[in-house]
């Protein structure tokens, strides 16, 4: 069986995932990253509510506990629990690029880079199955105590990523461990374990990004971001 294939199996199947619309995450990020960008310790209790089919996010308790942050690829937005909008921005890409190097970040950059993020970390592997995403098996990788398949995949410019190509490191059990990127020109490894099974769908509860060697190997700390999802649901 392809690897796609077993990795779809192994996080509860493409029919039934196609079957659901939306889910919901509670959650805490925080790491080294933060700290550098002027946000530490901002998002360590959050709800997290999208959809399973659009890059949409909204997180209840971002940066504040009456504060909701509003994510789509062309629109960022920071909201009162009351529904009315402090805060927008359009086309935050574009935005937010010419202004890579200033410090700290706004909240409203924070959610772009947040919602970026996290909606492609919580719709994987089932977003490799869509037809304009190319996807390649590699050659495995040896861990020193594992085996673990590779996955390349080309991102067409319609999902918005950190970085166009991504490679996606599966084990034996057809769970995601790991994923390699580019992200602002840094080398990227997103170390993913302690997977959890909600509504019949497994997704891994920790995540650790770190910084990666030319030849792959990891530069262990600091951790630049660490993610904990206590609980999540999907209908």
């Amino acid at each position: 069986m392809a690897l796609l294939d077993d990795a779809l199996d192994a996080c509860g199947g493409l029919e039934r995932w196609r079957r659901l619309k939306r889910f919901t995450v509670h959650l805490s990020i925080d790491g080294a990253l933060f700290s550098r960008i002027g946000n530490a310790g901002r998002l360590k209790d959050m709800v997290m509510e999208g959809s399973t089919e659009v890059q949409t996010l909204q997180f209840t308790g971002f940066t504040a506990p009456d504060r909701c942050g509003l994510y789509q690829p062309d629109w960022v937005a920071i909201q009162s629990l009351q529904g009315e909008i402090l805060r927008s921005c359009r086309d935050p890409q574009t935005a937010f690029s010419d202004h890579h190097d200033e410090m700290p970040w706004d909240d409203l950059r924070l959610a772009y880079f947040c919602g970026l993020s996290l909606w492609n970390c919580l719709t994987i592997p089932f977003l490799l199955a869509q037809p304009e995403i190319e996807t390649e098996e590699l050659p495995p990788w040896n861990t020193g105590s594992q085996i673990w398949r590779r996955l390349r995949a080309i991102f067409p410019p319609t999902i918005v990523t950190h970085s166009r190509e991504q490679i996606f490191y599966f084990d034996d059990d057809g769970l995601q461990r790991r994923l390699d990127y580019q992200a602002a020109g840094v080398a990227i490894a997103h170390l993913t374990w302690a997977h959890q099974k909600f509504n019949e769908i497994v997704i891994p509860t920790l995540r650790r990004c770190l910084s990666r060697q030319p030849d792959g190997t990891l530069v262990t700390k600091p951790a630049l971001i660490d993610i904990e999802i206590f609980d999540a649901s999907f209908e």
